[in-house]
């Protein structure tokens, strides 16, 4: 489980059929082998530890449902640890297993924030509620606003800093992963509905 506070941006070094190797620095600090590190919100297991980062295998679901398989060297890379029962839980719970991809719309300025407005499927739509949260790329956000095919999130100075949100463009495609909550509580109305 993950929080969705980015902890910092690292950098594909290399991006290989299964593999990746990303380089970093905070997240290796109390990283072990087999720990997961989340990856533009994607749990990954550590295969192998360097001074300067990390080594990742991807599978081919992986690569269907995100937009890892899109990344190539020199690539900024939203990054964080696995949470401990001993930490805070700032933004949500996020499993790190991302639903699906959306694009991105559009950026537009407002006063110091940024709203980023998103293109996603119905049935990501679904599980999304204004004023509820919403994980991009691995970034804990509050959905601000929703139509029929979009939605939107305020990207506040920080999130601009210590993210990779800003490097995307228009038709871009992010991971998002929605509320576990409401996930679970729409395939129980679903099967009694069934019922």
């Amino acid at each position: 489980m993950f929080t969705g506070i980015i902890e910092e941006q690292g950098t594909v070094r290399e991006a290989s059929e299964g593999k990746l190797i990303i380089d970093a620095r905070k997240v290796l600090w109390g990283t072990n082998l087999g720990d997961s590190i989340a990856v533009n919100g994607v749990d990954l297991t550590c295969t192998y530890l360097e001074e300067s980062g990390f080594h990742a295998s991807v599978m081919p679901e992986t690569y269907r449902r995100t937009n890892l398989g899109e990344l190539k060297p020199g690539d900024a890379v939203n990054l964080e640890r696995a949470m401990t029962l001993a930490q805070r839980i700032g933004g949500h719970l996020v499993r790190g297993v991302v639903e699906a991809t959306g694009t991105l719309e559009s950026l537009t300025p407002e006063a110091d924030a940024i709203i980023a407005r998103y293109r996603a499927r119905a049935e990501i739509l679904r599980f999304m509620v204004v004023k509820g949260p919403v994980t991009i790329d691995g970034a804990s956000l509050t959905v601000i606003d929703k139509t029929p095919e979009t939605f939107a999130v305020s990207l506040v100075e920080y999130t601009q800093q210590h993210t990779n949100l800003l490097n995307r463009r228009p038709g871009d495609r992010v991971n998002l992963e929605t509320d576990i909550i409401a996930r679970y509580i729409g395939q129980l109305l679903d099967e009694r509905l069934e019922r």
